[in-house]
């Protein structure tokens, strides 16, 4: 109980926290706690046998054939709660259970019975010269064949019982060897529960210190409310007022490209107008000039008559095409236009925008006061939870356990060598039992050895050999021996059999399946007044279902333990660490911020009559259709580069002479005049028509885009002065759950932290397994149950070896008398095998022994 309790206190702190439930969306940000700090343990809970885990295994599967009934769960707990034998049925299902090892028991104790018995009998009838005690031999012409197979019988069953006693030696060494290093294996597991004592206070404190993160995290967002609140509120207008601003500042670049549009105009027609007049007086005097240079009477020569009046007839065309003169000017429009951009509307928009990006100061400089509120009260709340933690006896109870802890330490190393001195008798007992068989074992080999290697098959059986006759008394000896130790050794056998295969089938299976904490789990079967063992034991409360099986569980996924013994059923601290009061708290700080953004002005009304003055600038009011019609024309009639060309090549059908090289130099005198005047009319005609396209784009759009601009500003104007409160508070609200939502954060790292890595019950979960699965079952019962089936086999295999070993000696032992008779056709008197002859004649014998 001290350690539930104990464990229980080192965890009070996350109570509250695991029965907090979120208020809040979850953050958008995410804190990083770092990982609670925790400890290697060092035990390895996992045993492996190595190479005799193949006898191990083979153990296992002779014992599901001796036994393959499933756990009888309901006899135990009926026997548990001493209830066994009300119900009629109960004694024929434990006997249905247990016939795999009763039937084998009750053979091995007729082995033990009979076996004796027979041994005494078998001695007298061969003191009676009896059950082949008389040194007698009859001869039989199979004799050899006999003799083989007895021997190779014998030597099988002495190889089978080899076998069987070194896997009893290795079983017994195993576990002497396991027994000795089973030291090391405890000193491990109190080595990992002190490191799990030591441990969790520390994994408290972490958890309580983690507080300051969220705190300060907290505190760095509230010292950066007019970034975090403000730029909320900012972007939430944004979508009005940028767009907004935006577009009065292109309206304003608008309202200087027409003032440039208008300049182009009135430059571009002044140019055109002279430049026009100057070409018409230049083409009028090549006009004449030509006119003189056709009248030469060279032109009336008949092969230059009809050039020249081909050319004569031509020289209308050099003419201007485009009359620029009556275009009407836009000097007036030019003059509005320069009156409206007296006021700088750029900077006019630029301040709507310098005030509307102000919002983060603003809503900084009006929530000063507010926000040292709220920290103050962030202080008040870790000074509770570090208070509180200080409140509890946690080290006064680790002491008390370690303490504890140490004196059952102290008393498992000081009893460690009595088991280990009980450990050595019973090791020195298996090996007395594996040296009866080894010493039966060496007289049947040696009387094998012997027998084998000084038979005489020549050799009468009144003369065999010295070896031969040492050989059938090693092997009589063997059987002396195995009548005087087979029935001790079946009884260690069944002893050992029933015992370890019972604890293998009713408590290391079902420990390894879990069953047997179904039972323990059992309602009222450990106490009839309590449903729930455990959980009354723990907790006090019968009620609550706390099982062995979820505990084990919990604890061997290293789960922490406060969630594995559901120990908040014991204590209640949400009056000292309830962190939806302080959220409550925090959330009634910030709901008090209040911002006031009237201040904020996008567009004054200078800037608003600014764009009303452009929009009635005249510029609607120009004649595009004058401009657009005479810059469709071209400048010229003709194209004076055509005609230049056109007069050189009917100048060079004229003959040589003086009017040719006139007309030459009259085409020269027009690709000037093309070059010099008309090409920079043409590009002055490019930039008044470009200029005339953008005024005319521009003016038919003009009155709606002002108007729209100023509806956009108005609209946003509006926004921001009617509906700020409104934004305010929605913004301020998720401000507020992104600031609580810290603190849940936090709550949820420490129901995790507590659920998985505080006070991790590993250890617990170790030192149940080492107790049982390692040292109860592996260690101790894995090495008896393969000790009882190796010894087993042997006691088996001595009575075929037993029965072999009778035989054969029989030819290997020197006889006191043998078969003899005369043979009157061969004339000879003396013995003769029976192999030979295939009689038996005992008259002859006998007169033999007379004589």
């Amino acid at each position: 109980m001290a350690v539930e309790l104990c464990l229980l206190l080192l965890l009070l702190c996350g109570n509250t926290v695991s029965e907090v439930q979120p208020l809040h969306k979850p953050p958008p940000g995410t804190l990083d706690f770092g990982f609670v700090p925790a400890k290697t343990y060092d035990t390895n809970a996992y045993h492996e046998p190595g190479p005799i885990g193949i006898l191990f295994r083979l153990v296992h599967s002779f014992l599901y054939l001796v036994q393959p009934n499933s756990f009888p769960q309901d006899l135990i707990q009926k026997l548990t709660q001493q209830k066994f034998g009300n119900v009629q049925g109960d004694y024929q299902k434990a006997i249905y259970y247990e016939i795999g090892f009763i039937v084998p028991a009750a053979l091995g104790l007729l082995f033990v019975l009979l076996l004796p018995l027979v041994g005494l009998c078998f001695c007298m009838c061969r003191c009676c010269d009896n059950c082949g005690g008389e040194m007698h031999q009859r001869q039989k012409k199979n004799a050899d064949c006999r003799r083989g197979c007895f021997a190779t019988f014998l030597f099988v069953a002495s190889l089978i019982i080899s076998i069987g006693v070194l896997c009893a030696y290795a079983a017994n060494q195993h576990l002497t060897s396991q027994v000795r290093g089973a030291k090391n294996l405890v000193h491990s597991n109190f080595k990992d529960l002190r490191i799990f004592l030591n441990n969790t206070p520390g994994q408290i404190d972490y958890l309580v210190s983690q507080y300051n993160t969220t705190k300060n995290k907290a505190l760095s967002d509230l010292d950066n409310v007019g970034p975090l609140l403000g730029s909320r509120v900012q972007e939430r207008f944004a979508k009005e007022v940028r767009p907004a601003l935006d577009a009065a500042l292109t309206m304003a670049g608008a309202i200087r490209e027409t003032k440039e549009a208008l300049e182009n105009v009135s430059v571009s027609v002044e140019v055109l107008q002279e430049g026009t007049e100057r070409l018409h007086s230049n083409l009028t005097d090549v006009k004449i000039h030509l006119s003189n240079t056709l009248s030469d009477s060279a032109c009336s020569a008949a092969q230059a008559a009809s050039t020249c009046n081909i050319i004569r007839n031509s020289l209308n065309q050099l003419n201007i095409n485009a009359n620029f003169s009556g275009l009407p000017g836009v000097s007036t429009q030019v003059a509005k236009v320069n009156d409206v951009l007296k006021i700088d509307l750029s900077s006019l928009v630029q301040k709507g925008y310098a005030a509307f990006n102000n919002t983060p100061d603003l809503v900084l400089n009006q929530t000063r006061n507010i926000l040292s509120d709220i920290k103050n009260l962030l202080d008040f709340i870790g000074s509770n939870i570090t208070s509180f933690t200080k409140m509890l006896p946690v080290q006064k109870v680790l002491a008390d356990l370690t303490i504890y802890l140490t004196q059952s330490e102290a008393y498992v190393q000081d009893y460690f060598p009595v088991v280990e001195q009980y450990d050595f008798y019973r090791w020195l007992g298996c090996l007395i039992l594996c040296c009866m068989v080894i010493l039966i074992l060496v007289f049947y080999y040696l009387g094998l050895l012997c027998g084998t290697c000084g038979y005489d098959k020549h050799a009468s059986p009144t003369t065999r050999g010295c070896i031969s006759n040492t050989g059938g008394n090693f092997l009589m000896a063997g059987v002396g021996f195995s009548f005087l130790f087979s029935w001790v050794l079946m009884i260690v056998v069944v002893i050992t059999f029933v015992t370890g295969g019972n604890i293998e089938k009713l408590v290391c299976e079902p420990f390894e399946d879990r069953t047997l904490f179904k039972v323990l789990d059992t309602p009222y079967l450990l106490n009839r007044h309590w449903r729930n063992y455990l959980s009354a034991i723990v907790l006090k409360n019968p009620e609550i279902n706390l099982t062995f099986e979820k505990v084990y569980s919990d604890c061997k996924e290293n789960k922490g333990i406060y969630t594995t013994l559901h120990l908040e059923n014991l204590f209640n601290i949400n009056e000292f660490l309830n962190i939806s009061m302080y959220t409550e708290d925090v959330s009634l700080k910030i709901e008090h911020i209040n911002v006031n953004l009237s201040n904020i002005v996008l567009l004054d009304e200078i800037g608003k009559r600014n764009l009303l003055d452009f929009s009635s600038s005249g510029i609607d009011g120009i004649n595009f259709a004058a401009y657009l019609t005479e810059i469709n024309k071209s400048v010229t009639k003709v194209d004076l580069l055509s005609f230049a060309n056109d007069l050189e090549a009917r100048a060079d059908q004229l003959p040589k002479g003086a009017l040719e090289n006139a007309l030459k130099g009259h085409a020269n005198s027009i690709r000037m005049i093309h070059n010099q005047q008309v090409v920079p009319l043409e590009q002055a005609m490019s930039t008044l028509n470009q200029s005339i396209r953008l005024l005319q784009r521009t003016s038919s759009e003009f009155m709606v885009k002002v108007r729209n601009v100023i509806s956009a500003v108005d609209a946003a104007q509006f926004l921001i002065s009617n509906d700020a409160s409104l934004v305010i508070i929605q913004e301020t609200k998720k401000y507020m759950d992104m600031i609580i939502g810290y603190f849940e954060q936090y709550v949820e790292w420490v129901k995790e932290s507590i659920t998985m890595e505080v006070a991790a019950c590993k250890p617990i979960a170790n030192v149940i397994d080492t107790a049982v699965d390692i040292f109860l079952c592996s260690y101790v019962i894995d090495s008896v149950n393969t000790f009882w089936f190796g010894l087993g086999g042997c006691s088996i295999f001595l009575i075929p070896a037993i029965i072999c070993a009778v035989k054969l000696s029989k030819y290997y032992r020197r006889m006191d008398t043998e078969d003899v008779y005369d043979d009157m056709e061969n004339g000879n008197n003396g013995y003769h095998k029976e192999h030979l002859y295939g009689i038996h004649n005992p008259v002859m014998t006998s007169s033999v022994e007379q004589w």
